[in-house]
């Protein structure tokens, strides 16, 4: 069985006003506890990651895997949503990832990654690991109003990793998503093309934050700590019940999920 990971970290926005600062290590923490574990790590970090770049190194991973391999895709960074064009979505947005250069090229929506995954031989599985904002409100990005991890003057600020639509799309699109985008059942992006472990639910925010003085994604600190502590044969679902022992916080209110089959859910982690 081949094992394949391409791991994407991004705190670079040029042009919106919104950098990061926890994706890159989250990229390289994901990318160190795969390794561990038998996979071989493409990485794509700030500049490297344009869309154009992502969709490439996706499409590449996906389409050479083979029936049995195992590929693995995470993702940090801002996520947002943009009007649905085909009609598949209950109100009308789809839900989109943010690469480098989203000011100037746009996003890349889940009806892509959908397409993308879609591509996979019989029998090769695919998980996501997102660590982004699928959704939110079309307000001014917002800080997080919590006492920051290390006291001081220079204090770094938590953040949410969700960048309005307002800030790389049209007027004139922007403008089809109305004030305020109304509640709905999720539809992740890549959808049941993969299995997708997701940092927030689709009304929510996903947190940039610090441990220890050093920046990270809240979901993702949570998920690798619960990782390292599973149990031999452990599933997806077991896992992901390990991280909901810990977020939602009274200091993260994120509730990660878990996306996909139940027989997806079913498989054994990383296996």
């Amino acid at each position: 069985m081949g094992k394949r990971a391409l791991c994407i970290g991004i705190n670079d926005y040029p042009g919106t006003g919104s950098d990061l600062a926890g994706c890159v290590n989250d990229a390289n923490d994901w990318a160190a506890a795969l390794g561990k574990r038998g996979f071989a790590i493409e990485k794509i970090l700030d500049k490297q990651a344009t869309g154009d770049s992502i969709r490439k190194a996706i499409k590449t991973l996906i389409t050479q895997a083979k029936r049995d391999d195992f590929v693995v895709i995470q993702y940090s960074g801002h996520g947002s949503f943009v009007p649905d064009e085909d009609g598949d979505e209950p109100d009308g947005t789809d839900e989109c990832l943010c690469p480098y250069d989203i000011h100037a090229k746009g996003p890349i929506t889940d009806d892509e990654l959908f397409d993308l995954f879609s591509a996979r031989q019989p029998g090769v599985k695919v998980f996501m690991i997102s660590d982004s904002c699928h959704s939110g409100t079309v307000a001014r990005f917002a800080p997080i109003l919590t006492p920051p991890t290390i006291e001081g003057k220079n204090a770094p600020q938590r953040k949410v990793r969700f960048l309005p639509p307002s800030v790389f799309l049209s007027r004139r699109n922007a403008a089809k998503l109305g004030k305020r985008r109304a509640f709905r059942t999720s539809s992740p992006p890549g959808r049941y093309a993969a299995l997708l472990m997701s940092g927030c639910q689709d009304t929510e925010y996903s947190y940039d934050a610090y441990f220890r003085g050093r920046p990270n994604g809240a979901f993702t600190f949570v998920a690798l700590r619960a990782l390292e502590s599973l149990k031999p044969k452990a599933t997806y679902r077991d896992w992901f019940n390990a991280v909901r022992k810990t977020l939602p916080s009274q200091q993260y209110p994120q509730t990660p999920n878990l996306y996909g089959s139940k027989s997806m859910k079913r498989w054994r982690v990383f296996e």
